[in-house]
């Protein structure tokens, strides 16, 4: 079983996003153990980038913020050696093709496992354009996690048969960020999914309230949250992490109400 296979294990799956460096990274490690202890069972971190197509206004922000405060690659990769001290759940970059495309292929999939990074999240990187990384990702263990989103309807099946990891559904049109409701029929979905692989599927884009995530965790394996974080962090800085336990306790605990019915 692969660690990210671990996250599912214990029912429903709660999954936090944070831009690496935002504000800083000694800030990141602290809301990363705060969310780990509230109950995460899987980090994405973000690697920020300059143009980050898939990102609303609020993960934007936090990328620009983590870039002028002068986060490198290098020195997310020292602070997920540190992380790995003492941070056991999975955890996955979400970054961009030209993030690695920049640092080279060859150094950076070698660097994630060497580190303990369990998969890769490229929302910019077409299905059809993924044997650039694949090979290369099968090589050192780590995993090409495939988005599906409400555009890939005659694709859903060919997707998932071949995705890894995780498939993260996005629910929504658009790009990320909060919504006050979900409105996409993703049932359908969920169900050419379930047909064409076994593993666990997680909705990201949108999810911000218990109510939400119970929803979502109802219809599939887990909920997926990132601007809802990202907005703490930029309310309250060095002072967020605590803020964001509390946070991700209220959604692990509707999650987890989900998994025991």
């Amino acid at each position: 079983m692969s660690n990210i296979a671990a996250a599912f294990d214990h029912g429903k799956a709660f999954i936090a996003f944070l831009t690496c460096g935002d504000p800083s990274l000694e800030t990141t490690g602290a809301a990363v153990r705060a969310a780990v202890a509230a109950g995460a069972d899987l980090i994405e971190l973000g690697i920020p980038f300059s143009d980050p197509t898939a990102e609303g206004p609020v993960i934007q922000e936090a990328s620009l913020r983590a870039l002028r405060g002068g986060v490198t690659t290098d020195r997310i990769f020292d602070f997920v050696a540190s992380l790995r001290k003492d941070v056991h759940v999975p955890l996955v970059f979400m970054t961009y093709a030209n993030v690695i495309f920049s640092y080279g292929p060859e150094r950076f999939i070698p660097a994630c496992a060497r580190l303990g990074v369990d998969g890769l999240i490229l929302p910019d990187l077409p299905f059809e354009e993924k044997e650039e990384f694949l090979p290369l990702c099968r090589q050192h263990g780590v995993s090409l996690i495939s988005l599906i989103a409400p555009t890939s309807r005659d694709r859903i099946a060919m997707i998932a048969r071949e995705a890894e990891g995780f498939v993260y559904l996005v629910s929504s049109l658009g790009v990320t960020g909060t919504r006050s409701e979900i409105t996409t029929d993703l049932a359908p979905m969920i169900r050419t999914i379930r047909q064409s692989t076994s593993i666990p599927v997680a909705i990201g884009f949108g999810i911000s309230t218990p109510p939400q995530a119970a929803a979502m965790a109802a219809i599939s394996d887990g909920a997926i949250v990132g601007s809802a974080i990202e907005k703490i962090l930029a309310q309250y800085g060095p002072d967020a992490p605590s803020r964001i336990g509390e946070y991700v306790r209220s959604m692990k605990n509707a999650i987890r109400e989900v998994s025991i019915r």
